[in-house]
C-alpha cells in the first residue's frame, strides 16, 4: 500500500546506478526518463521542487541553481554571446549590477541600462536585444516595474524577457502571466524564508530549460537536494510568512512617513510611492521590503543601522528576522555615485526586510534608533 506523505524525501546522492551500459547512455542524454548524475542531470528531490516552483510561477518547468546569482549568469549565458547586446533596468541588485557591467562584457557582450518606468526608452532601446532584463520591485529602493506593459513591449520587439522576482515571490506576483519569459528567484530570499539556505531557481518554458540545463550541465552551480528540500519545507508556510511580512513592513512605513529623521520612505503601499497605482494592479499585497532615505546621508543612515537592538545588521533578506543594510555601503558598493543616484539610492538609503517579529516592538526599536541619528 502507498500512503501521502507531508514531506519529500532527501535524495541526497551524486549518482545512481544502471542495470547495462545501454540505460545508463539513454537516460544520460535524456532519451529515456530517469537519473545519472545529480549536477544537472537531475535529482527526485530537485524535480519536486521544481514542480512546485513551475507550479506557483504558472511556466510549464524550472530549473534549480546553487545561488541567484547563478541562476542568472546561466540565463543570460544562455541567451547572450559575444557580440550581442542586451537591455537591462538600471535599477538593480548590486550583484546584478556587477554582472551586466563587468562580467558580461568580458565575453563581448553589450549592456545597455535603462529606466524602466520610462516606457519610451525602454521602447527605444529594445529591438535587436537579446533580452531585455527587470526586477518586479527594485534592490533597494523598492520601485515597481510596470510588468504588464514591459512584457508587451517585449513581445512587440520578439525580444525575450527576463525578470527578477525575488522581492515580490511567487505569492505576491505570477509575471509569466504578462509574457515574462523567464522568472528568476533568489530561493535564499522569502521562498526559504529561514536563513538557512543559498538557492535559486528559474521559471520557464519546456523548452527554455532545457537550455538552460544544458548550460548548467557544463558550468555546474545546480542546487544540492537538501536544499531544494528546505525550499519545500518553506513554501508550505510562504502564504502565511508573505502576509505577516507585508502586514509588518506596512506597520513600519506607515510610522516612519513623516518621521523628523527620515527624508523619504519607499513601500508601494503607501500612497506617495511614485508606483503605488501600478504596484495595487499588480501585487497582491505591496510586499515584505522598504526602505528608507534616513537624514544626515551615509553617516545618518549607518548611525540608524548601529542603534537597532531588535532588527539585525545583515546580508540577505525574507525571512524570519528583520534585516537591514545601508545600501551605499553595502549591498549596493559596485555602483558609483553617479549609478546610484541615477538608480534613484541616496546616500543614506536604508533596505529593510520586515521579519516576523512583533510589529509593536519593531516600531519600539526604530523609534528608539532613529533618536540616536
Amino acid at each position: 500500500m502507498t500512503q501521502d506523505v507531508p514531506s519529500v524525501p532527501i535524495f541526497q546522492t551524486s549518482t545512481f546506478r544502471f542495470d547495462s551500459s545501454e540505460d545508463y547512455a539513454e537516460t544520460i542524454s535524456f532519451r529515456r526518463p530517469g537519473y545519472t548524475y545529480t549536477r544537472g542531470y537531475g535529482n527526485p528531490t530537485l524535480q519536486a521542487f521544481e514542480r512546485v516552483m513551475a507550479e506557483l510561477e504558472r511556466t510549464d518547468s524550472a530549473f534549480s541553481f546553487s545561488s541567484g546569482m547563478a541562476a542568472m549568469h546561466a540565463v543570460f549565458t544562455t541567451l547572450a554571446r559575444d557580440g550581442d547586446r542586451v537591455v537591462a533596468s538600471n535599477e538593480l541588485y548590486g550583484g546584478a549590477y556587477s554582472l551586466f557591467t563587468k562580467v558580461l562584457p568580458r565575453y563581448g557582450i553589450d549592456v545597455s541600462l535603462v529606466n524602466p518606468h520610462d516606457l519610451d526608452a525602454v521602447r527605444a532601446a529594445i529591438p535587436g536585444a537579446r533580452f531585455f532584463y527587470v526586477e518586479t520591485i527594485a534592490n533597494p529602493n523598492v520601485t515597481v516595474a510596470d510588468l504588464e506593459r514591459l512584457g508587451a513591449i517585449s513581445r512587440e520587439a520578439e525580444v525575450p524577457a527576463v525578470v527578477d522576482n525575488t522581492f515580490a515571490s511567487p505569492y505576491l506576483c505570477n509575471p509569466a502571466r504578462y509574457g515574462f519569459d523567464f522568472v528568476v528567484h533568489s530561493t535564499t530570499k522569502f521562498i526559504g524564508g529561514h536563513h538557512d539556505l543559498i538557492g535559486g531557481v528559474v521559471c520557464c518554458a519546456e523548452e527554455g530549460m532545457r537550455r538552460l540545463r544544458d548550460t548548467a550541465i557544463d558550468t555546474g552551480g545546480t542546487m544540492a537536494p537538501f536544499e531544494a528540500w528546505l525550499c519545500m519545507r518553506s513554501l508550505m508556510t510562504l502564504e502565511l510568512r508573505m502576509e505577516r511580512h507585508c502586514a509588518t513592513a506596512a506597520a513600519l512605513a506607515g510610522f516612519l512617513e513623516g518621521h523628523e529623521k527620515i527624508e523619504r520612505v519607499h513601500y508601494p503601499g503607501l500612497a506617495s510611492h511614485p508606483q503605488h497605482s501600478v504596484a495595487s494592479k499588480l501585487l497582491r499585497e505591496p510586499g515584505g521590503m522598504l526602505a528608507i532615505d534616513v537624514a544626515g546621508g551615509v553617516e545618518g543612515g549607518q548611525r540608524f543601522c548601529d542603534a537597532l537592538e531588535l532588527a539585525w545588521i545583515a546580508t540577505s533578506l525574507g525571512g524570519v528576522h528583520t534585516l537591514v543594510g545601508h545600501a551605499a555601503s553595502t549591498t549596493h558598493r559596485q555602483m558609483d555615485p553617479q549609478a546610484r543616484r541615477a538608480a534613484g539610492i541616496d546616500d543614506g538609503l536604508v533596505r529593510v526586510s520586515a521579519g516576523l517579529e512583533d510589529a509593536d516592538d519593531l516600531l519600539e526599536d526604530f523609534d528608539r534608533a532613529l533618536e540616536k541619528v
